[in-house]
């Protein structure tokens, strides 16, 4: 889960060959740095997180699309550059991956896996803050709550 999960936060940084423009890290970098983005990769996997500066992530990830929700974070220096392109370091994980950045408008961007295009991720910046939501709303009474002891558990306390 953290290579898949430091793949995603990589190609946050990158972007595929659709109809755009390419970024250089650095360019990448301004882009991306401390702002919140949504992600829906080409495998289903989807989430939301942001990039530090240092290279560190925070975000949520949803494997493949279902399933848990869970929170993440990877440490300063996951994201590094490496000459003109982003790069992975993940502990565990033989090899940097790197990764293709193009820059689809001023609010989105697509990443993918370099050599391995098919294996791409879908950025659109978002709100800065994350959005709080409530599941659901319950009515509740003004007068005090009265508790009222069952025939069983008084007739237990009277034995």
């Amino acid at each position: 889960m953290i290579l898949r999960v430091a793949i995603v936060a990589s190609v946050v940084l990158t972007a595929g060959q659709a109809m755009a423009e390419p970024m250089n890290a650095d360019v990448a970098r301004r882009f991306v740095a401390g702002k919140m983005f949504a992600y829906n990769c080409f495998d289903g996997t989807r989430g939301a997180g942001r990039i530090y500066g240092d290279g560190s992530v925070a975000g949520t990830i949803q494997i493949r699309g279902n399933g848990p929700v869970r929170f993440v974070t990877l440490p300063a220096g996951t994201l590094r550059i490496k000459g003109q392109a982003y790069c992975a370091s993940l502990r565990g994980l033989p090899f940097e991956p790197c990764f293709n950045l193009n820059r689809s408008d001023e609010r989105s961007f697509r990443g993918a896996v370099s050599g391995l295009n098919f294996a791409y991720c879908d950025f659109t910046r978002g709100n800065s803050r994350p959005m709080m939501t409530r599941t659901s709303w319950h009515m509740r009474s003004a007068s005090p709550l009265s508790l009222q002891a069952n025939a069983a558990a008084t007739a237990e306390i009277k034995n």
